[in-house]
């Protein structure tokens, strides 16, 4: 369920953010990359790890520069950035042991950062948006 909730959702979002023109604004995809990069260490505040906390806004600096970069020069970055996050989901408990995070999250983080990150390709390779 957490699958095709995570690609429904980000599609309904990149839908929505298209259809009422949110997107039209290069900052929009990655202000996105930012917040879901920031969850994660919500999840360690939530499961008190300080340890976590500390791994987590590492990786999150990680992904808000290729956010930064990606929006200073090319979108396409931001497209590796949302594609990068949904490969991580499938490896992250296993490189950080996070109490915080739900059990359903990984999955759904991952459908959801490829499907955005797929949408986003989309409106670059279709000159909907303009990726420089």
């Amino acid at each position: 369920m957490a699958l095709l909730v995570g690609v429904l959702l980000a599609l309904a979002v990149g839908l929505f953010a298209s259809g009422v023109g949110l997107d039209r604004d290069r900052g929009f995809y990655p202000t996105v990359t930012i917040v879901i990069a920031s969850y994660y260490a919500l999840f360690a505040v939530m499961g008190a790890s300080t340890h976590a906390l500390i791994l987590e806004c590492l990786v999150a600096t990680a992904f808000l520069s290729a956010a930064v970069l990606g929006f200073r020069s090319s979108l396409w970055l931001v497209v590796g950035a949302l594609a990068a996050h949904g490969i991580l989901d499938l490896v992250h408990g296993r490189i950080i042991s996070n109490p915080g995070v739900p059990g359903w999250w990984p999955q759904f983080c991952l459908t959801y950062d490829v499907a955005a990150a797929a949408y986003l390709a989309w409106l670059l390779k279709s000159r909907r948006l303009r990726a420089a």
